[in-house]
């Protein structure tokens, strides 16, 4: 399954027999079959024909609908993606078994933030990246006796402030500095690229969830929220190191993001202007569809690592003796 990615402004989505037909003018910019979607992402100003629409809904693909920056304003989903059955049994689960699954969340989280700043300081001689690494490595073993979720949210944020310390030590690049974490708004490309990045495996984190009929509002680490699907910010946590922040630095390191070229200034920020959210997606896409070690017997996409995540999840949820178990690098 794929996901079909609308960025470019003014374009008009229709329908065409048994595909999805993206048009900017008179220009055809893209064409899908709808049984290949999963899910259509439209940044910004663009449309969608009722036909289409309807033809999405009748075969579960979720419509999003993001600003340019990547903000998600809202979703679109069909009737039958209800999650009220599971919502019963989520809300059955314990205090204390969820907070064992908020630890695991953010020890796994912390784990994955120091391997891959340990393989970055094989290259990179640096004290604040050696310091950093310590400082991790003390924060995962006291995330483990946190007796409740404000003291691990504690160690959680002390561990992302330590880590983003150093993260700028990894990028080497007198064009994209990085001094620490800017979200509302990002302050600079590299912050630009993180944020842009999470929002968009977010979305696709929460559309698995609503694939498997979990209830999206009721989380482990995050406070339920009934205006903010927690259960996609908690199961993102693992994911943010390996997959949105190792891209960033391949991203700079290879040269493809121009830091003047493919970023605006507005509304006191900086964001990905149409050339820079279009290299950002492609190369999301291609490493996401490379295949790597699931625990199967052959390769899979790395799309497939956070399909397990949403279904260990769902295991945890029918059975919560079973525990939960996150996501590291291998």
């Amino acid at each position: 399954m794929k996901s079909l990615y609308v960025s470019q402004q003014g374009c008009y989505i229709s329908l065409k027999n048994e595909s999805l037909l993206v048009k900017q003018g008179e220009t055809i910019l893209n064409e899908v079959q709808l049984p290949l979607l999963e899910q259509v992402l439209i940044f910004g100003k663009s449309q969608v024909t009722t036909q289409a629409i309807i033809s999405c809904l009748g075969r579960n693909i979720t419509i999003v609908y993001l600003s340019t920056m990547g903000y998600c304003y809202g979703r679109l989903i069909a009737l039958a993606q209800g999650y009220r059955y599971l919502s019963r049994y989520q809300q059955q689960i314990s205090p204390e078994a969820r907070l064992l699954v908020a630890k695991k969340i953010v020890w796994a989280k912390l784990k994955n933030s120091r391997v891959l700043l340990r393989r970055q300081g094989q290259k990179v001689d640096s004290e604040i990246l050696t310091a950093t690494l310590k400082s991790l490595e003390y924060l995962i073993e006291k995330c483990q006796k946190a007796v409740n979720i404000s003291q691990l949210m504690g160690y959680e944020g002390a561990g992302a402030a330590s880590y983003f310390n150093a993260f700028g030590e990894c990028l080497q690049s007198p064009d994209f500095l990085f001094l620490g974490r800017s979200r509302r708004p990002p302050g600079n490309p590299v912050n630009a690229m993180l944020s842009f990045g999470y929002q968009i495996l977010w979305n696709h984190l929460l559309a698995l969830i609503e694939v498997q009929g979990l209830d999206p509002y009721f989380a482990c680490l995050h406070q339920d929220n009934e205006r903010h699907p927690s259960l996609a910010s908690d199961l993102i946590e693992e994911f943010r190191a390996p997959i949105i922040d190792s891209l960033v630095l391949w991203l700079i390191k290879s040269k493809i993001m121009n830091s003047l070229a493919d970023f605006e200034y507005h509304n006191g920020g900086c964001f990905l202007n149409t050339s820079g959210r279009k290299k950002f997606l492609t190369a999301f896409v291609r490493r996401m569809e490379e295949r790597v070690d699931t625990g199967d017997e052959e390769k899979q996409p790395r799309w497939d690592l956070l399909m397990c995540q949403v279904k260990n999840f769902k295991r945890f949820v029918y059975e919560p003796s079973l525990g939960y178990q996150p996501y590291l690098i291998r």
